[in-house]
């Protein structure tokens, strides 16, 4: 389950993309956060301002592919599904349904 170096600098790098071509200085770490199972490989980060927009990061260490669903009522239906996960030569993929 481990990730190589260059893999994590190529996620590193997608992160901090916006900020780079933006020209705007990185947001702020989120205040909240938790790890969603016992060993600790899922990491949900969320924050939110006056205005109540919310801002979430996953962080998740695991290989080929992951989803994620938000629900209104904690089940699927109704639930926007996000899925997401890395080729073999380090090419990210989401798509949100």
């Amino acid at each position: 389950m481990a990730m190589s170096f260059s893999r994590v600098q190529g996620m590193l790098f997608l992160l901090l993309l916006p900020c780079l071509c933006s020209g705007q200085p990185a947001a702020p770490l989120p205040r909240f956060s938790t790890f969603l199972d016992p060993p600790n490989r899922v990491h949900l980060l969320w924050d939110h301002d006056e205005q109540e927009l919310m801002t979430s990061e996953l962080q998740i260490r695991a290989t080929g592919w992951v989803a994620f669903a938000f629900s209104p009522r904690g089940g699927l239906p109704e639930c926007d599904i996000v899925i997401g996960g890395a080729f073999p030569k380090g090419i990210f993929y989401f798509s949100v349904s």
